[in-house]
């Protein structure tokens, strides 16, 4: 029994080699914050995305939330002003705040980022293999699947779109199978004279494994601020 074990544990060690997915997430350097009065003002209503994976809201999020931290523009809210600053803003008319905040024109954005989320293709990659070592079956197989984010640069005063930029990131697939166990020690037995085993165990394995969809769009959105900024700021490095 306990080479029947270790025979089950090899060819699932092996089958784990087969067809492996692996994210390579590349650590961007973190650019100089300048200061408000330095940041251009900046508005991103919502995503669009026609990957039923992405969230439109929150991918709007991310990016927001990326911008943000960058240090590099100063974000005016809009997607969400009917819940927070104009709410507020009709407390203060009515006499139900302290403050003058109602009296306070919103800060416009110089510039509106138009973003889009497309999926330029499936499974624009593949590749399969395999082995049958006397009866053990052992079968991998990978694919990669690519998306892109579009973002346009739109002035706010005309309505140019003034420039654009583009990221495009692959996502990595991978499934393994494993099968045959049981023959394998029968047919080993039989040849060592033993004769076969009537109830040799049989193991059927099959896993599937892709890419971290959320991590490899955060490390998209972070790629496509880094983008911006040096569209706005010649002294940002290219840190590609």
């Amino acid at each position: 029994m306990s080479r029947n074990r270790f025979a089950i544990a090899l060819v699932l060690t092996l089958a784990a080699c087969i067809g492996t997915a692996h994210a390579g997430s590349k650590q961007r350097p973190t650019l100089p914050r300048k200061s408000s009065d330095a940041r251009v003002a900046v508005a991103i209503y919502e995503f669009t995305s026609n990957l039923p994976e992405i969230s439109p809201r929150g991918a709007t999020e991310q990016f927001k939330t990326a911008l943000v931290q960058s240090g590099q523009f100063r974000v005016v809210e809009r997607a969400k002003l009917d819940r927070g600053v104009v709410r507020e803003k009709q407390m203060n008319a009515a006499g139900q705040t302290t403050g003058s905040t109602s009296q306070q024109q919103l800060r416009g954005a110089e510039y509106i980022f138009e973003a889009e989320i497309t999926e330029l293709g499936s499974g624009t990659r593949t590749s399969s293999n395999g082995v049958n070592i006397g009866g053990l079956q052992i079968g991998g197989a990978s694919n990669r699947d690519e998306f892109g984010i579009d973002v346009s640069i739109v002035d706010a005063n005309t309505g140019d779109v003034v420039d654009a930029i583009s990221v495009r990131k692959r996502m990595k697939g991978a499934a393994r199978s494993v099968g045959g166990i049981g023959a394998l020690i029968n047919r080993v037995r039989a040849e060592k004279g033993k004769g076969g085993v009537a109830y040799s165990p049989e193991v059927q394995h099959q896993s599937t494994s892709k890419d971290n969809f959320d991590a490899v769009l955060r490390e998209a959105i972070e790629e496509a601020v880094h983008e911006l900024a040096k569209r706005f700021d010649a002294s940002v490095a290219d840190s590609k």
